[in-house]
């Protein structure tokens, strides 16, 4: 069976089944972080990026060979690829490390403000003009992430800030790791071979930074090692792969509009899982940064 024939059954708008499915998936990307601070205690966050990236990308492989994707042609797309690849790994690395000094909850609101940077890029980068609604959006957005950094409440240290601003750049890489995407013939080329990129170059071009992040190994047990292959077997390699699938499948204005609940699951999680500090600027920040995404991501009327 080839990935085409998943266009065959393509559905005209969300129905139960995208629901029930969406809101595991981003139910999952929100219980991610608390795996990555809990593989954190036994790998330092250099390691985690490579093995992450090397564990989910060669399932992701098995599974693009079983479904007959095509990933060697020769498209043009290979100087786009390595640099989408390189911007991922540091995309994980600063998100891994920042963990180590921030909660998931404020790093969850911290990352996903990644639509606003793709906001603003596209803006001066792509002559993609934001409407009035989507800067009313990214406003709001950033009242959220103010609203983080003035919490004393939440800081779980005095260098909780450093894991903020990190994993800001986390998402700010993500962002430009998008943008590269849409300037690119990667625009072109299928989900399958873009993950690929990203997962085989950031788990080869970290391998010279391992000595740099201490040691690789720290108290490990079943709880880190556990946490990690969540991470690489099931997010990588079976939600990513389900997403594909969705947007293959449903429209993706549809399906945008679930984007507000991964950060809403991240800080819960977090809250709930490891007894993160959570005070009302918390959820008044995931409010305002939820709302904001929720109007960016709203699609735009077509003029007739």
């Amino acid at each position: 069976m080839s990935a085409a024939t998943d266009t065959l059954d393509r559905r005209d708008a969300v129905d139960l089944a995208a629901v029930v499915i969406m809101l595991v998936l981003t139910f999952s990307w929100g219980l991610n972080g608390v795996a990555a601070k809990l593989s954190n205690t036994g790998f330092n966050p250099v390691f985690l990026t490579i093995a992450r990236s090397a564990v989910g990308g060669a399932l992701v492989f098995l599974w693009c060979s079983w479904r007959g994707v095509r990933l060697f042609e020769r498209d043009g797309t290979l100087p786009a690829g390595l640099l989408a690849g390189f911007l991922f790994g540091a995309e994980f690395t600063c998100i891994f490390t920042g963990l180590e000094y921030t909660t998931v909850a404020r790093s969850a609101l911290m990352v996903n403000t990644m639509p606003f940077w793709v906001l603003l890029g596209a803006h001066f980068l792509l002559s993609e003009k934001m409407s009035v609604m989507k800067l009313a959006g990214l406003a709001l957005a950033f009242c959220g992430v103010a609203l983080v950094f003035s919490d004393k409440l939440s800081l779980p240290s005095p260098e909780a800030i450093k894991g903020d601003l990190l994993s800001v750049a986390g998402g700010v890489l993500w962002a430009a790791t998008t943008l590269v995407i849409k300037r690119s013939p990667l625009a072109t080329a299928s989900a399958e071979k873009l993950l690929l990129y990203q997962l085989g170059v950031s788990s080869v071009m970290l391998v010279p930074l391992l000595g740099f992040a201490g040691p690789v190994f720290r108290q490990v047990s079943i709880v880190p090692v556990a946490a990690l292959a969540f991470q690489a077997v099931y997010v990588v390699a079976i939600t990513y792969v389900v997403w594909f699938w969705m947007v293959r499948r449903y429209p993706a204005a549809g399906l945008s509009s679930f984007a507000f609940l991964t950060p809403v699951f991240g800080v819960l999680c977090g809250g709930l899982l490891l007894n993160e500090p959570l005070s009302i600027r918390i959820f008044l920040a995931l409010g305002l940064i939820g709302a904001g995404l929720l109007i960016v991501n709203r699609p735009q009327r077509r003029k007739e």
